[in-house]
């Protein structure tokens, strides 16, 4: 890949795989930390790195890597827990549903929220999840039918009675 299409790639596929990292994650400057830094290990092997080759999964799957390593490295690490916040003035608050999604996706295990988000949002199929993921493709199905289930459990709108059963 030349330099020139090596950006036109970034350009492209940035923001989409941030927002896929930020769904897996549920943090977003996280994902996009660990997005840039899959970005700087793609440039380094841009040469090798071909178009038809899937370069999106590839970074996709360093920038998951790089999430995980991270968190245990925060796990281990107390001095991490004790960063202050140095966030921006204002923000606007986020919609209700948006949050309410999040809080659901947070809820589920990290691969069941990596699967729905790699089927779903990255729209790959079950055989393309379990080649990124190293995964069975019926431990993929597994994970999506918990996770559908799971958040159709967590999504329900209380207010809403279901109708008896006849």
């Amino acid at each position: 890949m030349t330099v020139e299409e090596f950006e036109e790639f970034y350009a492209q596929a940035v923001a989409r795989l941030t927002g896929q990292l930020y769904v897996m994650t549920g943090d977003l400057q996280e994902a996009q930390d660990v997005v840039q830094e899959a970005f700087v290990k793609a440039w380094v092997r841009r040469g090798r790195l071909d178009r038809d080759g899937g370069p999106e999964a590839w970074i996709r799957t360093v920038a998951w890597r790089l999430a995980v390593s991270r968190w245990r490295f925060r796990r281990r690490s107390a001095d991490a827990w004790n960063r202050g916040s140095g966030g921006p003035g204002h923000v606007e608050p986020p919609d209700l549903g948006h949050v309410v999604l999040v809080d659901a996706l947070r809820e589920l295990p990290p691969q069941q929220r990596r699967t729905l988000t790699l089927h779903y949002l990255c729209d790959l199929t079950v055989e393309q999840i379990a080649g990124e993921t190293g995964l069975s493709g019926s431990t993929i199905k597994t994970h999506l039918v918990r996770g559908r289930a799971a958040l159709a459990h967590r999504l329900r709108d209380p207010r809403i009675e279901e109708a008896p059963d006849v």
